[in-house]
């Protein structure tokens, strides 16, 4: 088993489930509160991953970061490498490719939060931010925890998306599942069963805690 492989799969897990923390709770608070007609537009955008295949949508974002792009130019100036073929771009195809895994699930129990508890607070002369991160964030924070796990393992699964922005470069690129189709070109049957059933296993432990959850009243 290649676990420098493991390893860069679990770093990519980790840093794309952190990153769409951060950008994906406010997109969600936003659509759970927002009442503008253009909503379902910006639903749509989030969503499309979903139904986009990897293959498309790492071959636009190859184009949209390479070399002869205004973002890749700009990109190559500031840090004097390239977006693909590198662990960044593998990350932004990551994060973009996620987004829906993420934003769904926060926005679905963000909407679950009786709007009661929040007016009372305000009622009561609590900020929005203070509000939320006191009253919002508690009640929401199962459904929240739902997305991040799947986000997470979604990640770990990755192949087209990867293979298209990062190529198979070990130690930078290569992650399990391009392990795995290297594995399988080379007629290593036994490697690329040994990480196969890994990966088997880790989503059956993901899908068993999902279902928990959900079973306990967590909106998933």
């Amino acid at each position: 088993m290649d676990w420098t492989a493991v390893w860069l799969t679990l770093k990519l897990a980790t840093c794309t489930t952190a990153i769409l923390f951060v950008v994906g709770l406010p997109l969600a608070c936003w659509l759970a509160t927002t009442r503008w007609r253009g909503r379902f537009l910006v639903e749509s955008v989030v969503a499309m991953p979903l139904v986009l295949p990897p293959t498309v949508f790492g071959f636009y974002l190859l184009v949209a970061t390479g070399s002869k792009s205004p973002l890749g130019q700009w990109y190559e100036q500031v840090t004097g490498s390239l977006i693909p073929f590198t662990f960044s771009g593998i990350l932004l195809g990551s994060v973009l490719y996620n987004l829906p895994f993420t934003v769904r699930p926060f926005t679905a129990a963000l909407e679950q939060v009786n709007r009661k508890f929040i007016e009372t607070s305000w009622s009561l002369g609590v900020s929005r931010w203070r509000t939320f991160w006191r009253v919002t964030f508690p009640l929401s924070w199962s459904g929240i925890l739902v997305g991040m796990v799947l986000t997470f393992a979604h990640c770990i699964g990755e192949f087209g998306i990867v293979l298209m922005i990062g190529g198979n470069i070990p130690g930078v690129t290569r992650t399990l599942s391009i392990a795995i189709y290297d594995d399988v070109q080379a007629l290593d049957y036994q490697s690329a069963s040994q990480t196969a059933l890994l990966l088997v296993i880790f989503s059956l432990i993901v899908l068993t805690a999902t279902q928990y959850l959900s079973k306990r009243g967590w909106p998933i």
